[in-house]
């Protein structure tokens, strides 16, 4: 069947079906957790410092593994681990909607517990999920093809954005918050019932079988320091970066770093070859991948406090004036990616990061007297830019590191994204606690949504963000420059 099913002529739009309902559900359950977690919090009576490890404990699992997951799918076949992560994600998923329930058969006092544990198999799952995901579509897209198909696939990531809060929304309204987790499982067994069929374990692994050890050490080295890193980043703003933990803990993520770079050089088959980061293109690319998530990751952090304290706007009216920055991600992602195919991918790139640049100086701009129209215009600027810059980046990493390494790279890109989203949150909340604890300000949300437009604390907070914005703006014109003078 399968092998009839290679020979259609759009078998890889198949393919890229398969992957697209994996990938659309995590980023569709992943922003319906975040909607839900007051719900959560309230239903096992727990506090936002707990809360948050519902987030945490899956996130963090996802970022150690991805390297690992896409290695194993470079040496033992995408298909039988995207397959295996369907299973595990789905089944966990189930389990951790049922966390109230089986608390009370076990008879564990604190429920969450229940929850967070099966959080972590939720996150194996979605690491071995997103590691082989864009490894599959570009194995079944010919290479003057590949800046459309990531384009789609960036589409699929944006749709799961949007589509999030509706249907967790929708959801946790009507019959409850266990269900966004729930329904994982029936749409895992879909998409387990439809890629058993289509996908095709032809040219799944391309590696040799001279090279197909497996690097164990490095793995848990690369696995225990970004678990480290990003526990430090996320947790710099609470204890203060000069504290003990803090300070510990980039201390051995150094370490720990030093150390994986020293066994991946002597390692005859690596978890990461670290000679692709000697192609300039590809460190270009995936550096640049990386700083455009930090200015992402800080603009949606920072705009709903900016739109609800300083412009007094409703949650329902924050997420009308934040609409256009999904729907320009979904349209443009496919647009961009088929013209890199056709024309000049590094002018596509070097414009959409001169975009991005320009729109986050344009969001420095605002403050309380700002129109609406000035930061949707804004918005829009900067949101194009960095829809205009991903799909062909995406693809010109891919072709510049070789056909060998696809599945390293795809969790390699995830990886970037994964970390550029959490230290670009950690820098935006440092920036702005430093500024407003520098005039004895506390950094308390409830006190800058509710406090009064010409107040001093929500002036400190428009400074704070206004710096952050400046610096992530810098950040994308350097990522301009360097891909403008970097060539093929």
């Amino acid at each position: 069947m399968s092998l009839n099913l290679v020979e259609l002529k759009q078998y890889k739009w198949l393919v890229f079906a398969t992957v697209a309902i994996g990938s659309i559900m995590i980023a569709t359950h992943y922003a319906s957790v975040i909607i839900a977690l007051p719900t959560i919090a309230h239903s096992f009576s727990v506090d936002l410092t707990i809360v948050q490890w519902v987030i945490l404990a899956e996130t963090l699992t996802i970022s150690a593994l991805l390297l690992p997951m896409g290695r194993f799918s470079d040496l033992l076949g995408r298909k039988p681990l995207y397959l295996t992560g369907l299973v595990v994600f789905g089944l966990s998923s189930f389990i951790a909607g049922s966390a109230s329930t089986i608390s009370k058969f076990f008879n564990i006092d604190h429920e969450i517990l229940t929850m967070l544990f099966f959080r972590v198999p939720q996150g194996i799952g979605g690491a071995m999920i997103q590691a082989t995901g864009m490894a599959m579509v570009i194995s079944v897209f010919p290479k003057n093809q590949r800046g459309r198909s990531l384009g789609a696939y960036a589409s699929v990531i944006g749709a799961g954005g949007v589509l999030g809060p509706i249907i967790g929304g929708l959801l946790i309204s009507t019959i409850g918050w266990q269900w966004i987790f729930y329904i994982n499982l029936p749409i895992c067994l879909f998409a387990l019932g439809f890629s058993s069929i289509i996908l095709s374990p032809q040219n799944d692994r391309n590696l040799s079988h001279e090279s197909s050890s497996y690097d164990w050490f490095g793995a848990m080295v690369s696995s225990a320091t970004l678990v480290i890193l990003l526990l430090t980043l996320s947790n710099g703003a609470n204890y203060g970066w000069s504290s003990f933990p803090i300070i510990t803990g980039g201390f051995v993520s150094a370490l720990a770093l030093t150390l994986f770079l020293l066994w991946e050089r002597r390692f005859i088959s690596p978890m990461l070859d670290l000679s692709l980061f000697l192609n300039k293109r590809f460190s270009v690319g995936v550096g640049s991948n990386y700083l455009s998530f930090l200015g992402v990751s800080s603009f949606r952090f920072i705009i709903p406090f900016f739109l609800q304290g300083a412009l007094r706007l409703s949650p329902l009216q924050v997420a009308i004036m934040l609409l256009p920055n999904a729907i320009i991600r979904i349209v443009l992602g496919p647009i961009s990616g088929s013209l890199s195919d056709r024309f000049n991918a590094r002018a596509i790139m070097t414009t959409g990061l001169a975009l991005s640049g320009t729109g986050l100086y344009l969001l420095a701009f605002m403050d309380p007297n700002s129109s609406s129209l000035y930061v949707l215009s804004s918005i829009i600027v900067f949101s194009s830019g960095s829809a205009i810059f991903m799909s062909p980046n995406s693809a010109s990493i891919f072709i510049s590191s070789g056909e060998n390494s696809a599945g390293v790279v795809s969790a390699l890109l995830n990886l970037s994204r994964n970390t550029g989203n959490v230290t670009g949150i950690a820098i935006a909340t440092t920036v702005i606690a430093a500024v407003m604890m520098s005039q004895g300000l506390s950094t308390d949300v409830g006190a800058i949504l509710t406090s009064h437009p010409s107040s001093n604390i929500l002036g400190l907070f428009v400074r704070g963000m206004k710096l952050t914005f400046v610096i992530m703006g810098t950040l994308q014109l350097l990522s301009c420059y360097l891909h403008f003078t970097t060539r093929a």
